[in-house]
C-alpha cells in the first residue's frame, strides 16, 4: 500500500492466546485501508487490540456504562489529547479499537465467512468510528455502512 496512510503508526496488540489464529499484518491493512479510503494524510498513531470476551465486557462497563460484552469498541484519542498542548508538527493520535476475538469467531461462523473477513470488517468498522463515522441515525447509518463496505472490498481476506 503506497499512500499518505503509510506515514500512520498502526499498533497492533493480540493477545496470546489468539496468536495462531489472527495475524498483525491482516489487522495493520485494514486499518490502513481505512485512512487510505478516507484521505487522511500526515503522521499518526492508532492501535488495535485484539483480546477476549472478559476484558471487552470490562471496558464496555467502565467506558460505556454498558455491562454487556461487543464486538468491537473505538475509543478515539482526540477528547483526552484536547488538554494537552502539542508541537505543531507531533503526530496526530485516533485512538484505540479493540476487538473480541470470540465474539468474531462466533459472528464469522453466523455470517458464513472466515474469521480473517470479521476481523477485517471489526478493524473498519471501529477506524470508522475514530474518523467520527456513527450510525446512531438511519443517515449515518447508511453513510457509514457504504463507507465499510467499499473498503472491505479491497481487503482480500473480506471477498464474501
Amino acid at each position: 500500500m503506497n499512500s499518505q496512510a503509510d506515514e500512520f503508526t498502526v499498533e497492533v496488540r493480540i493477545a496470546p492466546q489468539f496468536k495462531r489464529l489472527i495475524t498483525a499484518g491482516l489487522v495493520r491493512r485494514a486499518a490502513l485501508a481505512v485512512l487510505a479510503h478516507e484521505g487522511v494524510t500526515g503522521q499518526g498513531e492508532l492501535s488495535v487490540v485484539i483480546t477476549d470476551d472478559a476484558e471487552v465486557h470490562d471496558l464496555n462497563r467502565r467506558f460505556r456504562g454498558v455491562d454487556a460484552p461487543t464486538d468491537v469498541l473505538a475509543f478515539g484519542a482526540e477528547d483526552e489529547s484536547a488538554t494537552f498542548v502539542t508541537a505543531p508538527d507531533a503526530p496526530t493520535l485516533l485512538g484505540d479499537v479493540v476487538i473480541s476475538c470470540p465474539r468474531a469467531q462466533e459472528q464469522a461462523v453466523e455470517a458464513g465467512h472466515p474469521l480473517a473477513a470479521e476481523i477485517q470488517l471489526l478493524v473498519v468498522h471501529g477506524v470508522l468510528h475514530l474518523l467520527g463515522y456513527d450510525h446512531a441515525q438511519p443517515e449515518e447509518e447508511a453513510l457509514m455502512w457504504a463507507r465499510q463496505d467499499d473498503i472491505l472490498q479491497a481487503l482480500p481476506a473480506s471477498k464474501r
